[in-house]
């Protein structure tokens, strides 16, 4: 477990900061007007500023940061969800020409795919976790689904020709 530190700035915002078990120092100070600073030092203890690396990320920035600093452990998760047996994990990338564009996603179930699952619809930067059969699917959005390899390669199929295939296609989806 690490130990963050947080200390108010009068007049600038707060800062956060870390040492690594290296023995390295990192702060991160958020600014009230929006901006924030990323720093690092060499050596927590020799309170030399030689070694001081400072960078300002605007709030974009700082975020997308995050976002790779974050996503490794989020993709990490995926990575090993992927290695069970029967379970695939995978994207679809919905397409103007595709049956679900303009659709709401429905019940599977009701067509012969039981075990499937849409964790999540990811529309822009906007994630719709477990969303009801009445999502509506617009062109651009990318559903996330879970579930035995032939049954995300059937729900696909249905997805993309708006037919149920009665036996899931040759190859398994590559995700778009």
């Amino acid at each position: 477990m690490v130990d963050v530190r947080r200390v108010k700035l009068p007049g600038v915002g707060v800062l956060h900061t870390f040492v690594t078990d290296d023995g390295g120092k990192v702060g991160v100070i958020t600014h009230r007007s929006g901006p924030s600073d990323l720093i690092t030092f060499a050596n927590a203890g020799d309170g030399s500023d030689a070694t001081k690396v400072s960078l300002r990320l605007d709030e974009d920035e700082a975020h997308t940061l995050a976002e790779l600093l974050g996503g490794t452990k989020i993709t990490e998760g995926i990575s090993n969800l992927d290695s069970i047996p029967g379970l695939s994990i995978d994207w679809f990338s919905v397409d103007y020409e595709d049956h679900i564009a303009g659709q709401q996603l429905g019940n599977l179930a009701s067509r012969g795919v039981v075990g499937l699952t849409v964790v999540a619809v990811v529309r822009g930067e906007q994630a719709n976790p477990a969303p009801a059969d009445d999502f509506k699917v617009f062109p651009g959005d990318t559903l996330v689904v879970a579930g035995s390899p032939e049954k995300v390669a059937k729900a696909f199929a249905f997805y993309r020709t708006g037919v149920m295939p009665t036996k899931a296609p040759a190859e398994t989806p590559s995700g778009g």
